[in-house]
């Protein structure tokens, strides 16, 4: 039986490629964004691949959450890839931390992807040997802090290793892997123009760890070339 991936942020960066390499090995694709209509990238994958489904989803408001479960039904999610993130301002430094502003860093980082496994877990449990990936950040390592600031995404991806360590051990005795990954310095709107590898360096990467993982890895925090970040 063909496996089906359920991929948020899917219109561009990492996450458009996460789409587009599934599709290639011949899985079942359904890419999720906040407005389909505008996803220029994934209509052109659509007319190319009949197994993609793209699917409007707002991962930080729970009706669209809803929404998108019970569209979902039923379907069987052989891997979720909680991709979707938000950076927040840029050059925050202490004594100018927005509260407003950190909230919704948190909220789409942290909080959305939990809120999403639990809402889709019916489906990941139709099939044998799920996963979950999060793709988080080394800027959530403690011991890789070496330059401070960052406050509000080191925050929110440190918040969501926790997140995955507490999911791989609850989902354990369903059978569901979990894993954190970071996905490298990427060349994307959020990586920047000085980034180091381009997307698909990075996902073909992700891709290999996650087909790899071992039940020893699950809940723990990988690079995209497999080499384990401390937290």
């Amino acid at each position: 039986m063909t496996k089906h991936a359920l991929i948020t942020g899917g219109n561009r960066g990492i996450g458009r490629a996460f789409v587009e390499h599934y599709l290639k090995a011949g899985w079942n694709v359904t890419a999720c964004c906040r407005d389909p209509k505008r996803a220029v990238e994934l209509s052109v994958l659509k007319s190319d691949y009949e197994q993609l489904k793209v699917m409007s989803l707002d991962v930080s408001l729970s009706e669209s959450i809803a929404i998108l479960t019970k569209e979902l039904a039923g379907t069987p999610i052989d891997l979720l890839i909680n991709n979707a993130g938000y950076y927040g301002p840029k050059g925050v430094e202490f004594g100018s931390c927005d509260a407003k502003e950190w909230g919704k860093v948190i909220e789409v980082n942290t909080i959305a992807p939990l809120m999403l496994t639990e809402a889709l877990y019916q489906n990941l449990k139709l099939v044998g040997n799920p996963v979950v990936a999060f793709i988080s950040s080394k800027v959530g390592s403690m011991e890789d802090n070496t330059s401070g600031g960052g406050y509000y995404y080191r925050s929110s991806k440190a918040a969501l290793n926790s997140v995955v360590k507490s999911l791989s051990i609850d989902l354990k005795d369903d059978g569901i892997k979990c894993v954190a990954l970071h996905p490298g310095w990427v060349l994307t709107a959020m990586g920047g123009p000085k980034a180091l590898i381009d997307t698909d360096m990075s996902v073909k990467g992700m891709m290999a760890v996650i087909g790899k993982l071992t039940w020893e890895q699950s809940g723990d925090f990988y690079d995209y070339q497999g080499k384990p970040i401390p937290w």
